[in-house]
């Protein structure tokens, strides 16, 4: 389950400036291993100058296309898509972790909904997925998509999209907003923030028409469209949330004081994987569960280490953890014992994590 594959880039296309598309070919042997839902994700890993370097990045590509593609946009200090951007060609090899990932709905042909998204600059990926996704599987649901971006040059897939509401006149509505272009309509000025979608609300469309919002974007703009949905009537569970990796919080754990008179400072872990029980010793507030694990030989899945990408995703099948931030899991999730294995302190003097239970 936490295995990487070695797949061939089949194809590499500039999408913008400073953002490619890189295409997989997946062999006839790894195709149900590779299936994926819209909204999911790749893990990749690949060395560079010695350094195990591994990202998580959104699948684009919709379920119907037959296609297994994600999209890479060069980041500020970014070494994987820094590397990737100046040096990946086609008939390159990297390695991949199957898809992961529960930014969906599940999707039915007799539906007959109205989907909005939010979405800001590489954001655009999942939801891309999802739009062609469900378009193409729910023939009589319609998606309205906001989509911020700088300049019209920085929009990715700009090209795609126009075919697309090409395609779909009457059930795809785009509305692109630039925060340094002007453009004819001032509602479409600016960033997508909490006002600004509270502004959308007002004048554009009636949250009450809609059955279910995605948002995929920075930190702040994520928590402000969601606080502005919510605010106008939204369910909190109709609203689906996905960080993109650019935009991992930085955040320092808080140690917790431990009384020694009534508490062991270690802590003894179980990791099952792959039907393999690994145990190991830790200090109970030194460092999480992932990094002790890896630290004691674990080939333990991980990608961002930030709560962001749920690819370290495990269920605590025995003890207590704390977690310092989630960025990834619904509260259901949690309610259900599911932790993020990047972020999670023990705090019971056992701790049974399970990986094979993670899907």
């Amino acid at each position: 389950m936490s295995k990487f594959y070695p797949l061939t880039v089949s194809q590499v296309r500039n999408e913008t400036r400073d953002t490619i598309a890189v295409t997989f070919a997946v062999p006839p042997e790894l195709r149900d291993s590779f299936a994926f839902q819209q909204g999911q994700h790749l893990t990749l890993r690949t060395h560079i100058n010695g350094e195990d370097v591994r990202r998580s990045y959104s699948i684009c590509s919709a379920v119907q296309d037959g296609a297994l593609r994600v999209a890479i946009k060069r980041t500020t200090g970014g070494l994987f898509s820094g590397w990737a951007n100046d040096t990946l060609k086609a008939g390159a090899t990297l390695e991949v972790m199957p898809p992961m990932g529960h930014f969906n709905v599940p999707l039915d042909p007799q539906s007959r909904r109205r989907y909005v998204a939010f979405a800001a600059g590489s954001g655009i990926t999942p939801i891309l997925s999802i739009i062609k996704t469900t378009l193409l599987a729910e023939p009589h649901s319609s998606f309205t998509l906001f989509y911020g971006n700088r300049a019209s040059s920085s929009v990715i897939f700009k090209e795609e999209l126009t075919d697309l509401k090409d395609q779909y006149l009457d059930r795809l509505n785009l509305a692109y907003v630039m925060s340094r272009e002007q453009q004819d309509i001032d509602l479409f000025n600016g960033r997508i923030t909490k006002e600004k979608c509270q502004q959308f609300l007002q004048h554009w469309i009636d949250i009450k028409d809609y059955d279910v919002a995605f948002i995929c974007g920075p930190e702040d703009m994520m928590h402000g469209v969601s606080e502005a949905l919510q605010e106008a009537g939204m369910p909190k569970s109709q609203v689906k949330i996905e960080l993109f990796a650019a935009s991992i919080p930085k955040h320092q754990h808080q140690k917790r004081a431990l009384d020694p008179a009534l508490a062991r400072h270690e802590t003894e872990v179980t990791v099952i994987m792959d039907g393999n029980h690994t145990t190991f010793t830790m200090d109970k507030d030194k460092e999480s569960v992932l990094d002790a694990g890896l630290r004691a030989g674990i080939d333990m899945r991980y990608s961002c280490k930030g709560g962001v990408c749920s690819t370290c995703r495990c269920k605590v099948v025995d003890g207590k953890v704390d977690m310092d931030v989630n960025y990834a899991l619904e509260d259901y999730e949690i309610a259900r014992g599911f932790v993020l294995s990047c972020q999670s302190f023990p705090v019971t003097d056992k701790l049974v994590v399970d990986f094979d239970q993670a899907e």
